[in-house]
């Protein structure tokens, strides 16, 4: 395994850097929120949030300037501060379905799996309609992208802070960042080489911060490097700065930080140079040291060791706790020397070897949860210290504090194209971790994305049972939301999946599913038709419980369409099947659903004896909560027929059964919404 070297002189982990200048910006960002806007001008109410727009280069300290002026401006809004990033790390924007989704469970408010960019645009401005919040959206590719997030709430505040204006957004004037002023640029470095080396030569410390364009970002890697070079004099660095050759197909406002990033890269030992080219290969560029070892093949304790000494030099920057973030500015410069340095192969096997390790410690999270001596725990105790949980609540908070990343790893690992066998292993496991620690209903959101996911890679693959698999989670998943008509087209593509693939169980789930759909949607003659397709296929297959369950939907439809005949031999059928599998609670609710039945059709008598037959099974099987609702239910029947001293003393025994604590059976709500009518 290879060891990780560091820089020569390592440089122990910075404190917060402390912001310099910009007083300027700051008091004009100030002065234009107490400026009148064009709709005050005009008499009329401001529809709208003001928006601040803080316009620079990547590297020009523009997210910097905002971070300060929100947290001066933070103690006027009760709601708070809400903070996006619109751009990927590698520049692409971020769609706004997937910004509005993290602002609102920000805010707590719970969005519709699988909702619509329009749908969750709005929600989130309906949640600040009576909100008073300051909303941070960094990164901002263009106006487009802004608008749908913008609050219709005066008393709200964004501060934007992107490349260029944002035309087509009314009313805001740019307050535009440019290079740090001499004095502010001389104190950044003094923090870094501290007050000696400046003040013996003020001259080149001026110099040195006009080679840099006065950039935040090329004078935090230039004091980095003077901080890793204590027996270097600003003039020497400044000398390294001048030599390094011009790039003419580089942008003029670029030139200075990519100046500065050769210099700084230039004095890394090869080993850390290719943990740093690596690390843009981590999700969201955010890596810990155990990501960062495995990209690089390296121990755990020699990336810690190499984060530590880029953060100290300007690389990356700490975020939580233990992680560390490549800045976006640097992003692309680091991108090149990975794409001329390291070889494609090399390349890819880093980024296995770390969608691995991601697929490992899922499992491990997912299997903390199981009870102890479940073959999940067992084969658990067989992995590395490194891979384990010591608990399912550490595993579950590892889980929250890293979706965001494991999120993106799952697109990357598809987006990918070459890694498809890891990609679907990622997403499975990212799938059970994110169900066994939040709940399927708590993570469907997440969920709906990870399995489009699972139906990208199917159709580029041809993989005809996984594209049937994938449609029929995500049209669960529409059906749960009240789409019905979108599941319905799902479960009829995964039909056509299943025939495709020869899988029998998903072509009958499909039907089955397909008739559901239909029976949401009131048409009970085709509802039954396709609940009656399903249980051919599992008559065929002799699958019994199966069979049991559509005979139940097929007497369900047939009592809403009114067809009592067939409606009483689909219940009767279930009944059947549910004795002969021992399933007494299934068949006694079958039978008590045959009595609602006959007594529909007018056959009072018949309904008496089969609810009492329903009453005996309960009883027989044990199971309290139901025997006490069928009691019920029975004496329901016996007020209708007219004998009220009957019906008294079965519902005296259904109290006598449950007990005084509990008087209001469930069992009894779940019966009478199983069935037809009331």
């Amino acid at each position: 395994m290879e060891a990780a070297a560091t820089p020569a002189h390592a440089h122990p982990r910075p404190a917060r850097r402390r912001f310099h200048g910009r007083q300027r910006e700051l008091n004009a960002l100030r002065a234009d929120i107490a400026r009148a806007g064009l709709d005050t001008l005009s008499g009329r109410k401001a529809p709208r949030a003001r928006v601040l727009l803080i316009a620079g280069r990547p590297g020009s300290g523009r997210t910097a300037l905002a971070e300060e002026l929100v947290g001066d401006l933070a103690r006027g809004y009760r709601d708070g501060v809400l903070r996006a990033r619109l751009s990927e790390p590698g520049g692409s924007p971020v769609p706004t379905e997937r910004v509005a989704r993290g602002l609102l469970d920000d805010l707590g408010i719970p969005a519709p799996a699988g909702a619509a960019e329009d749908e969750l645009a709005q929600l989130l401005r309906d949640t600040f309609a009576e909100r008073k919040g300051l909303l941070l959206l960094d990164d901002a590719v263009d106006a487009e992208q802004v608008d749908p997030l913008l609050p219709d709430n005066p008393a709200c505040l964004v501060v934007a802070v992107s490349q260029g204006p944002l035309t087509g957004i009314p009313d805001v004037r740019p307050c535009t960042v440019g290079g740090l002023d001499a004095k502010s640029a001389i104190e950044l470095l003094d923090g870094f080489a501290g007050s000696v080396r400046i003040t013996v030569d003020p001259q080149a410390a001026e110099a040195l911060t006009e080679l840099c364009g006065g950039q935040p970002a090329a004078l935090v890697l230039a004091g980095g490097w003077l901080a890793a070079h204590p027996m270097a004099s600003v003039a020497d660095l400044a000398k390294r700065l001048r030599a390094v050759p011009e790039e003419p197909e580089r942008p003029a406002a670029g030139r200075p930080l990519a100046r500065a990033f050769h210099v700084a890269y230039g004095a890394l030992p090869p080993t850390a140079a290719r943990i740093l080219r690596l690390l843009v290969l981590a999700p969201l560029g955010t890596a810990d040291a155990q990501t960062a070892s495995a990209l690089a093949g390296c121990s755990v304790s020699a990336a810690r060791t190499a984060l530590e000494s880029f953060a100290a030099l300007g690389f990356v920057r700490e975020t939580d706790g233990d992680r560390y973030e490549v800045p976006g500015c640097l992003m692309p410069l680091v991108r090149e020397r990975l794409e001329s340095e390291d070889r494609p192969a090399e390349v890819q096997l880093a980024r296995a070897r770390m969608l691995e390790r991601t697929v490992r410690l899922l499992h491990s999270c997912r299997a903390v949860t199981e009870p102890e001596g479940s073959p999940g725990r067992r084969k658990l105790g067989g992995t590395p210290r490194a891979l384990r949980f010591p608990n399912a609540p550490v595993a579950g908070e590892w889980l929250r504090t890293r979706q965001p990343a494991l999120l993106a790893a799952a697109r990357l690992a598809v987006a990918d194209g070459d890694l498809d066998t890891l990609a679907r292993r990622l997403v499975a496991a990212l799938v059970r971790a994110l169900a066994a620690h939040r709940g399927a209903e708590a993570a469907a959101p997440e969920l709906y994305g990870l399995h489009r996911l699972v139906l990208d890679v199917a159709e580029r693959r041809g993989l005809h049972r996984e594209r049937a698999a994938a449609l029929l989670n995500l049209a669960d998943l529409d059906a749960r939301t009240g789409r019905t008509h979108e599941a319905l087209a799902r479960y009829r593509e995964a039909l056509e999946a299943g025939r495709a693939a020869n899988d029998p169980y998903a072509a009958s789930r499909a039907m089955e599913s397909v008739g559901g759909a239909y029976q949401e949607l009131g048409d009970w003659q085709r509802a039954a038709d396709w609940y009656g397709r399903a249980l051919s296929q599992r008559l065929a297959r002799d699958e019994r419980a199966d069979q049991a369950r559509l005979y139940g939907r097929l007497g369900a439809v047939h009592t809403y369409a009114g067809r009592y005949g067939e409606a009483l031999r689909s219940w009767r059928a279930a009944a059947a099947g549910y004795r002969r599998l021992g399933d007494l609670p299934a068949h006694a609710r079958a039978l008590s659903e045959a009595a609602r039945v006959q007594e529909y059709a007018g056959r009072p008598q018949d309904s008496l004896r089969t609810c009492e037959e329903a009453v005996e099974w309960a009883r027989r099987a044990k199971d309290v909560r139901l025997h006490a609702a069928l009691q019920l239910r029975l004496a329901d029947t016996l007020d209708r027929l007219g004998d009220p001293a009957a019906a008294r003393l079965h519902r005296a025994a259904a109290d006598r059964i449950l007990g005084p604590k509990d008087s209001t059976p469930r069992a009894a709500y779940e019966i009478r919404s199983a069935s037809a009518k009331d």
